[in-house]
């Protein structure tokens, strides 16, 4: 089941995400975190209860994250699983996106191997 929260900090609104970020969250994201947020100046996504993101997930995150740009907002994710990040970087979500984006992504972040 997919949930969130929005903390409004001093001066920054943290959008906690528990839950897989799939289609089944397209609803909740353009008709309730979208519209939550458009007014806020300096967003952070926390994901650190999302274990999993499908390629819908992920264009929704990537239109959720330009629509906020381009309101003004400064937006972040952090907390973002080693399993989560490598489906990110496989994407290239990074480079898309902008790699200050992923406060926690390492300079030298390398994909997990699948070889286990």
């Amino acid at each position: 089941m997919f949930t969130y929260e929005i903390i409004q900090e001093e001066s920054k609104s943290i959008v906690k995400i528990n839950g897989d970020l799939d289609i089944d969250v397209t609803e909740i994201m353009q008709d309730e975190i979208t519209p939550a947020l458009m007014e806020r100046q300096d967003i952070e996504f926390d994901f650190s209860n999302v274990p999993f993101v499908d390629s819908s997930g992920i264009g929704l995150l990537m239109t959720l994250i330009n629509e906020l740009r381009e309101a003004g907002s400064q937006v972040t994710i952090t907390k973002v699983s080693q399993e989560v990040m490598y489906v990110f970087s496989l994407l290239q979500l990074p480079e898309i996106l902008g790699r200050e984006i992923f406060v926690d992504l390492k300079r030298d972040f390398e994909p997990v191997s699948d070889t286990n």
